[in-house]
């Protein structure tokens, strides 16, 4: 619920930004690159406090470098789902065309959208969320579920714990 409001008001800054930026006439990659970095930022700020809480397991640092090599791919897909949506347009249309142009830099806007927050929520939830092993229990039926010891077993054993307490081990002296 909390990732998809703050996701919610992210898109809100996202979509508001791109769009008057394109009412100057900005190129549509450009203007969705700076709307993108400017949502990631707070999408950061709120998720960091809101949603994903801080793992004991694992170094701070290393969750800013997944929270960022994430969006860094994100950034990718955003810009080349855009950049398809109006790549067959003629070289002047952002001028010659801005309606269609705004209209089809919206569409793919909203396919790369839909695209990016699967790609989040996906990482994510895999590395920074220590809750994913009981959350996935919880959906079994209760006969198949599994015990706590089974829960902590599978959890030490998950590639996210190791890469945390690999993290943890080679944090520089001095970070917390």
């Amino acid at each position: 619920m909390k990732f998809g409001i703050v996701g919610a008001i992210a898109f809100v800054i996202d979509w508001g930004l791109m769009n008057i930026l394109l009412t100057f006439h900005m190129h549509n990659v450009l203007a969705t690159s700076i709307s993108f970095f400017v949502s990631l930022i707070f999408n950061y700020l709120a998720s960091m406090k809101y949603v994903f809480r801080h793992r004991d397991d694992m170094a701070r640092w290393m969750e800013i470098a997944i929270f960022f090599c994430s969006a860094f791919v994100g950034w990718i897909m955003n810009e080349v789902i855009v950049w398809i949506s109006t790549s067959w347009m003629p070289h002047d249309s952002m001028y010659s065309m801005h309606a269609q142009y705004v209209l089809w830099t919206n569409i793919g806007k909203l396919i790369a959208t839909i695209v990016v927050m699967i790609w989040n929520f996906v990482i994510r939830k895999w590395l920074l969320d220590d809750t994913h092993t009981n959350a996935m229990n919880r959906l079994k039926a209760e006969s198949d579920r599994l015990t706590a010891e089974q829960l902590e077993a599978k959890w030490e054993r998950s590639f996210s714990h190791r890469l945390g307490l690999w993290s943890l081990s080679h944090t520089p002296k001095g970070w917390s």
